[in-house]
């Protein structure tokens, strides 16, 4: 009976000693700036972060208390930045890995650059040859679109055929198409350039000038 009760007796103290290690402590700063300690949250101080102490007083953790809509806010936006910012750092690491890869020296780069700038100027020169093209067909059927009304001032003259008013419509239209095609590729141009004028120079950096 004696070893039983000696048992029972260091089971107890066991659970006790377990019970008093999970226990967490606390320490909260409230309204007024003054620091609080506690195993528990008091119900006016929820909303307050604390601090989670181990038995010695050292901060081991750190727990938010209830937020705000405009401290949630905030929050959101920090973590937003926050992640935004890991993102930017990814992507710079990324670029400067794939230029490191892709060429040997800055020679390379500047060739790519002027290939790919000589294959879209290439593009620009025929489709201002083709818009020419269209420019003299447009002209030669507004010509034959003179001897019809409104164009012409003769009360007798006849109106103008539907297919030839919609193959004018449709030369101008393709004109217009064309022109807005070399726009945007002007701006491709200045795009790319752009873009391998910074690869130059950050390679450059990677390799130490």
């Amino acid at each position: 009976m004696k070893h039983v009760h000696r048992f029972l007796v260091l089971a107890a103290a066991a659970c006790a000693t377990s019970s008093a290690a999970a226990q967490k402590l606390y320490r909260w700063v409230d309204e007024n700036g003054v620091v609080h300690y506690g195993d528990r949250i008091p119900p006016q101080y929820v909303d307050r972060h604390r601090e989670v102490l181990n038995e010695s007083g050292v901060a081991i953790g750190y727990e938010e208390g209830a937020l705000s809509p405009e401290e949630k806010a905030r929050l959101e936006r920090e973590r937003a930045a926050a992640a935004a910012a890991e993102a930017a750092k990814a992507e710079i690491a990324r670029r400067d890995r794939m230029l490191l890869e892709t060429y040997l020296s800055v020679e390379d780069i500047v060739a790519l650059r002027d290939n790919r700038l000589e294959m879209l100027e290439a593009k620009i020169t025929v489709t201002e040859h083709y818009i020419g093209e269209l420019e003299d067909r447009l002209a030669r059927l507004e010509k034959s679109a003179q001897r019809y009304k409104p164009f012409s001032d003769r009360e007798d003259a006849p109106e103008l055929p539907p297919d030839l008013a919609a193959e004018i419509e449709s030369t101008k239209s393709s004109i217009e198409s064309y022109r807005e095609m070399i726009r945007q590729t002007r701006e491709e141009q200045a795009r790319l350039k752009e873009q391998f004028d910074s690869d130059i120079e950050r390679f450059k950096e990677l390799k130490g000038g």
